[in-house]
């Protein structure tokens, strides 16, 4: 519903723990660990996703920190983590998140849009990689392909 508010032209809604069947694909709410407070007030609980279509599964873990339940979403193709540390977790959980869940590719998110969440990626990617996992850091508008 925030989202109609917003001006979104339509919804869907869910909650954590939930999945629906879309006709692009199934997509799963997960828990996250977050606020979930914005300047206008409480706009509801803090989630993660599930995507699975076309035989791929991507996890999007939203805004969060490290949580061990992350273990359940082990084996997805892709993990989709934030990195930016102070509101989320940083490089150091998203690494432990990644031995976690061991998804074949992992993508940094949630960083260097201002000062208190500056990160380098390229240490996510190192710590990452000697877990054995193919990390993609991708440019703000950038797109992969899984």
């Amino acid at each position: 519903n925030y989202c109609q508010t917003k001006g979104a032209p339509q919804g869907h809604p869910m909650h954590i723990g939930g999945s629906f069947q879309f006709p692009f694909g199934r997509v799963k709410l997960t828990q996250a660990f977050h606020g979930s407070t914005t300047d206008t007030g409480p706009v509801g609980n803090p989630c993660g996703f599930v995507v699975t279509m076309d035989g791929k599964s991507v996890y999007h873990a939203g805004d969060t920190g490290l949580f061990s339940d992350m273990a359940l979403y082990s084996g997805v193709d892709c993990a989709l983590l934030p990195i930016g540390d102070n509101f989320t977790m940083g490089i150091e959980d998203a690494i432990r998140a990644v031995e976690f869940i061991k998804p074949k590719v992992a993508i940094p998110m949630h960083y260097n849009t201002f000062d208190v969440i500056k990160q380098d990626p390229q240490v996510f990617k190192e710590g990452a990689e000697k877990l054995g996992v193919e990390v993609r850091c991708l440019e703000p508008g950038e797109s992969t392909e899984i």
